[in-house]
Parts: C-alpha cells; structure tokens; sequence
C-alpha cells in the first residue's frame, strides 16, 4: 500500500492534475514524505486510491490556501500581538504544545484569523522532533473567553481534518463555561470520531502526568514555568527559529535525493544535531 501511493507520486512524469503548474515544487515534495503518506493512509483507512485523491486535494489546497507565499510571518503578525496563541514546550510523549487563550482575541473574525491559525500550526510541525508526528493543543477558556462563531469552528475543523490528518496527539481544555458545553455538543457531529477520544477537559496536566512542571505554563495550567507574554521578543525569535530549522531540514531533504518519500525522521535529525 505505502509503495503503490509512493509510486503514483514519484514518477518522473508526475503533475498535479488541473493546476496551471502541476509540477511539484521542492516546498511540495519536501512535504510529501514518507510519513505523510503513511499519515493519510490510516486517515483513509489503508485505502489506497482515498489516501492518493486527499493527498492531491491537499497539495492543491495548500498553494490555494496560500501556505507557499501569501500566509507569511507578516502577513498573520496583526493577529499574533497578545499572544492568543503561544508555542511552548512539549508533553511527555515529545509533542510540542499549542496554547489557545481566546480571551486575548484582539481582531473580528476574519479570513486572516483562520490563517494564523495555520501558521501557527505549520511552525508547531516544523518544531516537532525526529520520530514525533503530532502536537498537544492546550486551550484554555478562562477569562471571559470569546467563543468562535460556529462557522469559524466548522471551518478550522474542516481545515484540520481534511489537511492535517493524524496530527492531534492530544486536546486539552480548560476552564470550559457553560455555554461552552453547549457549543461543544453543537460541533461534536463534525469532529471526527477518532478525534474525540483525545479530547481531555480540565486535567491536571502536571499530576495526570502528561507534562513535566518544568514544560507547561504556571498559570493557569498548573506548571512552574512563569510566562510572561511580550510579543516584540516572542515573535521574531520564533520566526527566527522556525526560519532557520527549515532551512537546515530542506538542506538535508536536497543531501538525500531531494524527492518525494524521504523520511521525516532522516531529515530531521540534522536539525537534532545541531544547538538550538
């Protein structure tokens, strides 16, 4: 199975069908791995012609969406200033975390709302180490938290599981109101339901030991890590450290051949080698 879709997509002749440009670019294939064509053929079930037609929607969804050009640091930078999303340290298992705090929502809904969101997943991805596939999403809902439009909910669902399959290890919650319950149960239908197994309201992260104190946040998650957020620090460093991980990981995916199928985890322990 893991050989017929590696097959279909590394023929020399290989385009992407209805694209102006079906060529791969490096970007696409560097993306293309090994592990993500295993991740989409137990999304779709070990169904081969399934896992080939959501792979190719999702490599045009991605130059559609915008992730090779205009969803740039800049671009989402107005929705990243109070710190509504944070990357910060990384669970037992090695998952990098994800924090949402939608109490510092500081824009309206908007299309670029949904492509921080991305953004910020794809750096989680690019801090994921040699052999981790998944991250650990932490939202907390304290605070007067402003619930998401169920449009915007639905949105952000569609987009993780159709083009981002297998990569929620776990989603943990907190602080969750009332009207939050209800609005949960509203979108509990379109979560998928190997999804909702990994979703964990109001744990203890540090005695359920699924964090180390010393990798989850004091407040409010109960870690002995003080945070405190200051953007013009926080951001450029985590550009910067994204920027220059890719950079290592894309050199390394051109020493091994530069194609379609390499594995993740050959790639990215050059980045391991190095002192971050």
């Amino acid at each position: 199975m893991r050989k017929t879709v590696y097959g279909h997509f590394s023929k020399p002749e290989y385009v992407l069908l209805g694209e102006e440009d079906g060529v791969l670019s490096d970007e696409e294939k560097f993306w293309l791995s090994w592990e993500c064509m295993l991740r989409y053929l137990r999304a779709t079930k070990w169904d081969v012609t399934n896992a080939i037609k959501r792979l190719e929607a999702t490599l045009k969804w991605r130059r559609e969406y915008g992730l090779y050009g205009p969803v740039t640091p800049e671009h989402v930078e107005p929705e990243a200033l109070t710190g509504k999303q944070i990357i910060f340290g990384y669970d037992v298992d090695r998952r990098p975390a994800m924090y949402l705090i939608p109490s510092r929502q500081n824009t309206e809904e908007s299309p670029r709302q949904i492509q921080f969101t991305v953004w910020m997943l794809e750096r989680t991805i690019d801090l994921m180490g040699p052999g981790v596939e998944t991250l650990a999403l932490m939202i907390n809902f304290a605070e007067r938290a402003k619930i998401p439009s169920f449009n915007t909910a639905k949105t952000v669902l569609d987009i993780l599981q159709n083009h981002y399959p297998e990569r929620l290890g776990r989603a943990l919650i907190i602080n969750v109101p009332f009207l939050l319950n209800a609005f949960f149960k509203m979108i509990t239908p379109f979560i998928d339901p190997m999804t909702r197994p990994k979703l964990r309201f109001n744990p203890n992260v540090v005695k359920d030991e699924l964090f180390t104190s010393d990798m989850v946040m004091k407040e409010w998650w109960g870690g002995s890590c003080e945070f405190a957020w200051k953007h013009e620090q926080y951001w450029p460093a985590l550009v910067k450290l994204c920027t220059d991980r890719k950079k290592v990981m894309m050199a390394k995916w051109k020493e091994l051949g530069g194609t379609v199928g390499l594995k993740e985890w050959d790639i990215k322990m050059a980045v391991a080698s190095n002192s971050w």
